[in-house]
């Protein structure tokens, strides 16, 4: 199977509100052999308005971003969406890219009245490379070099982890630049610890990772904040009831045993502590799990490998108390407030089969053709994203009133 290495650069953080001014993407083989290479640009919608540390960063003006010369979003976006379906299927790679890149890019389609999940579907399948990087730290501390910071911590910014292996990075915050930097460190990875490399494959699979947490008494999650890595030995309690995707795990490098004695109120405030005893994860999401027998101590942070196995196999054995930590979690959680800004209801819901032969035929039609699809979506999302289009892309077609 392919890989597609890929980067956005945006005019800032917000998923919803901000936009993909330059995208950029490599494909290479199962070998890590580029294959093709692929660079989209787009000039600034009318209603974003970019965050001045973004312009700084990506060192981009209001001029070049305001420039005529350049595509329309929409016209970047089909671009965008051309490219990667002839790519398809692929295995997607970026760098902290399950929790920005891939969300810029859905927030990219939905809002053009394209399919958002096209790195999920298609055969597709997702990875994270910053996931990659900590594990290699962890467990194969010969892959890589990792730079300290300036807090005196190990640090995986894209940027000082390239340099600090050799890759040469000079046009950080260029997609393509950091595409390449992504590149090479997974490079090193691949070829100094094949095994390694092989779980992150695996693991990029939603069907794999569920089969994974499953079957396994116990293993380690690891999670980010901050560009640091925490691990954390976990048994999976079942599914989140929120999230048909997500997972529900315990902690068990704690007191396992004091949630069964618990007051329903007590465990309610337990749980409800920061950062949580109950862990989340997506099995769509690529996390970045180990099995306890490739785990190293400080993974287990000061537990006994035999009681990590003890507690966990205690929970695994009773499916009751599983399910009174899972009802627990889910009473301080609250429902999901909608909220009323259109950008930010994309996971509300899908688009219905006729709404989406309506899309696919929105962008096979001329303009003057498309405001009756508009007008005819049964989604008022769809309505909004619509006509929003109409008015940027062709605004002539629009009713004077």
């Amino acid at each position: 199977m392919s890989f597609v290495f890929f980067d956005t650069e945006t005019t800032g953080l917000r998923h919803g509100f901000d936009q993909i001014v330059h995208f950029a993407a490599i494909r290479t083989d199962a070998d890590l052999n580029e294959i093709d290479r692929f660079e989209a640009h787009s000039r600034l919608l009318p209603h974003v308005v970019p965050h001045p540390f973004a312009l700084y960063t990506n060192g981009l003006s209001i001029g070049r971003l305001t420039d005529d010369g350049l595509p329309s979003h929409y016209v970047m976006v089909q671009t965008i969406r051309r490219k990667l379906l002839s790519w398809s299927p692929s295995i997607f790679v970026g760098y902290n890219s399950i929790r920005f890149d891939e969300e810029m890019l859905r927030q990219a389609f939905f809002q053009t009245l394209h399919p958002a999940y096209l790195t999920s579907n298609h055969g597709n399948c997702r990875a994270d490379a910053l996931g990659l990087m900590t594990a290699a730290a962890a467990l194969s501390p010969s892959c890589l070099l990792v730079p300290f910071g300036a807090t005196g911590r190990p640090t995986f910014r894209l940027e000082q982890l390239a340099s600090a292996n050799g890759i040469e990075h000079t046009r950080a915050h260029d997609a393509m630049a950091d595409v390449l930097a992504t590149l090479g460190l997974c490079r090193c990875v691949y070829e100094r610890s094949s095994e390694l490399w092989q779980r992150f494959v695996r693991f990029s699979k939603k069907a794999t990772v569920a089969d994974f947490v499953d079957s396994e008494d116990a293993f380690i999650l690891t999670e980010f904040f901050s560009n640091e890595a925490y691990h954390a030995p976990v048994v999976c309690l079942g599914r989140d009831p929120e999230q048909p995707n997500g997972r529900l795990c315990l902690r068990l490098d704690g007191d396992v045993g004091r949630f069964y004695t618990m007051s329903d109120e007590d465990l309610r405030v337990e749980l409800a502590r920061k950062p949580s005893p109950i862990r989340r994860f997506r099995i769509n999401a690529a996390p970045t799990l180990t099995a306890l027998y490739d785990a190293r101590d400080q993974m287990l942070n000061g537990i006994d490998l035999d009681e990590v196995e003890t507690r966990a196999r205690r929970v695994k054995d009773d499916p009751t108390f599983c399910a009174h930590l899972i009802s627990a979690y889910a009473s301080i959680r609250g429902p999901h407030a909608p909220s009323r800004h259109v950008e930010e209801q994309i996971y509300d819901r899908f688009p219905g089969p006729d709404d989406e032969a309506r899309m696919e035929r929105f962008h096979k039609v001329g303009w003057r053709e498309v405001l009756s699809i508009v007008q005819s979506f049964e989604d008022e999302r769809l309505r909004c994203f619509g006509l929003r289009l109409v008015y940027f892309e062709h605004r002539s077609v629009l009713p004077e009133e």
